[in-house]
């Protein structure tokens, strides 16, 4: 692949506890990962991105990070990450670590030396640690809401407070000082030098802060600590250290926004090369809303020359298959809630067309670890297994985001699945009874599954260079588009449709020649 290769690449995301347990610990590890790097070689992926696998009291799944230049023991060691950048290059396979700028785990040692100085410490500088309001500052410096829910403020003995925009054990950094901006660039190059080929950004706009922290006001603009404009300062500093590489790595970044012109902003030629397109992923499954959402990303994408990106699902996000199962299909972490009806027979069937529709699309695809093997949210995980602070903070009417991070099925045909070696430990989360047939090994069996589906698809990706355009006269529930002599037909709703062409690929059978609803093919 050239320099540019993250502009039409397909990128796998590991969940590195869930992923492959070598040592039968019953928590993935990188070891797991190494061997079973062949398969994603023969998936096909271009790269890698894993979640964090720094040393970490687990708070939040890693991201309550103590440590950013070592591996944390659960996962193995920081020679182990080394050995698998290494050969995952072996295989073609570049690797993209998650950095987290936005917060440090509270055992992080700036945070210990924060808490054991005085208010007005240098110390307490590198973070947002306020005295509180109140006749006796007994009540949070302002009204800003935790990403997790509840308030993002927590009082320390000496009567300040602290910031934390997610969990009390992640306080937020201040991206003013010059030491933690220095930090973090070193913290880039420490991992580019190891060989990872980009970094994953998390949270990447919530950085910046109004250094008043004012109170939140409904429509206020700029936002105290969302999409602020400071951001683009830091982002071309590290673009440059990205720059500097023989072999430039890459900027990937977490940008919850729904402005597409601020969007676009990020993805100026000086800044990140690519971001999450969260608009897609948050769609139901309708074609008017669909071709808006795609519509909207390649006009926000056009001005600034940055590839588009798409992805159904992650480690935050209710499977695709339950969630297309449903009467309401969007994505919306307000409307997660227990015991929601789902048919997964029509959720896979439309995750299965899905798959081949964010194939087609130009631009570079994301997979979710478990996506290509159809699985399904865990909805059924036993309370006291729950490990989510989402669940928590809510009061327990989140179910949280565990069921879309339960241990991978390899093969077998009980629990732990090939995801452990024999006389393992349980796996951290339980996996379902039921699914032997979700195996790696029972799909490669199989040359209808969803596995097979996308190690073709993906194969075939390789081939769509064309310019992308619209149909005309496609019925109202289709989705009907050429890349280059390719055609992508997508039924979403409609009566089954002729077809003129060759099939290369469908993603459900073909009767008596139409396309039938909740189905995709390419045609050449």
């Amino acid at each position: 692949m050239s320099e540019q290769w993250w502009r039409n690449a397909a990128i796998y995301q590991v969940y590195p506890r869930s992923f492959a347990d070598a040592n039968g610990d019953g928590i993935g590890d990188l070891a797991g990962v190494r061997a079973r790097l062949s398969y994603l070689a023969e998936l096909g992926v271009d790269a890698v991105w894993f979640n964090p696998w720094y040393p970490s009291p687990m708070a939040d799944g890693g991201y309550d990070v103590a440590d950013y230049r070592d591996v944390d023991p659960l996962f193995g060691t920081l020679q182990d990450a080394e050995k698998l950048i290494a050969e995952a290059a072996g295989h073609g396979i570049r690797t993209v670590v998650d950095v987290v700028p936005n917060h440090v785990s509270d055992r992080h040692p700036w945070f210990r030396a924060a808490l054991a100085a005085a208010p007005g410490s240098p110390e307490r500088e590198l973070f947002h640690f306020r005295e509180g309001r109140g006749a006796h500052g007994e009540l949070p410096p302002n009204n800003w809401k935790s990403e997790f829910g509840g308030c993002p403020w927590t009082r320390v003995e000496d009567g300040q407070w602290y910031l934390h925009l997610f969990a009390a054990a992640q306080p937020d950094l201040n991206w003013d000082h010059p030491l933690v901006r220095r930090e973090h660039e070193e913290i880039l190059r420490f991992w580019f030098d190891r060989g990872a080929a980009g970094v994953r950004i998390d949270s990447a706009g919530l950085l910046a802060k109004d250094p008043a922290l004012p109170d939140l006001v409904d429509g206020a603009d700029p936002h105290p600590y969302l999409d602020r404009d400071d951001l683009h300062d830091i982002y071309r500093s590290w673009r440059a250290i990205a720059d500097s590489y023989e072999h430039p790595r890459v900027l990937i970044g977490e940008i919850w926004v729904p402005d597409t012109e601020r969007f676009a902003r990020y993805l100026r030629p000086d800044e990140m090369h690519t971001a999450f397109n969260f608009d897609f992923l948050a769609r139901p499954w309708d074609a008017a809303q669909l071709r808006a959402s795609i519509d909207a990303t390649l006009a926000a994408h056009a001005p600034v020359g940055a590839p588009a990106t798409w992805v159904l699902c992650n480690h935050d996000v209710t499977r695709t298959v339950t969630r297309y199962g449903r009467a309401d299909t969007r994505f919306d972490f307000s409307a997660k809630t227990f015991g929601t009806p789902t048919d997964l027979a029509l959720g896979l069937r439309r995750a299965r067309a899905a798959a081949l529709l964010t194939l087609a699309l130009p631009g570079s695809l994301y997979l979710y670890q478990g996506e290509e093997l159809g699985l399904p949210e865990v909805e059924d995980l036993p309370l006291d297994r729950l490990q989510d602070p989402m669940h928590f903070r809510s009061g327990g009417t989140d179910p949280g985001r565990d069921g879309c991070r339960v241990p991978l099925p390899w093969s077998g045909q009980e629990q732990p699945f090939g995801f452990s070696p024999d006389g393992a430990k349980e796996p951290w989360l339980p996996q379902p009874a039921d699914w032997s047939h979700l195996t790696v090994a029972a799909q490669s069996a199989d040359p209808e599954s969803i596995l097979a589906l996308y190690r073709t698809g993906i194969r075939l990706r390789r081939e769509l260079r064309g310019e992308f355009g619209w149909l005309p006269d496609a019925p109202d529930g289709v989705l009907a588009f050429r890349r280059g002599d390719t055609r992508c037909l997508v039924n979403l709703s409609a009566p089954p449709l002729p077809l003129d062409g060759e099939v290369l690929l469908a993603s459900g059978p073909l009767t008596d020649g139409l396309l039938p609803a909740d189905t995709a093919v390419w045609l050449r």
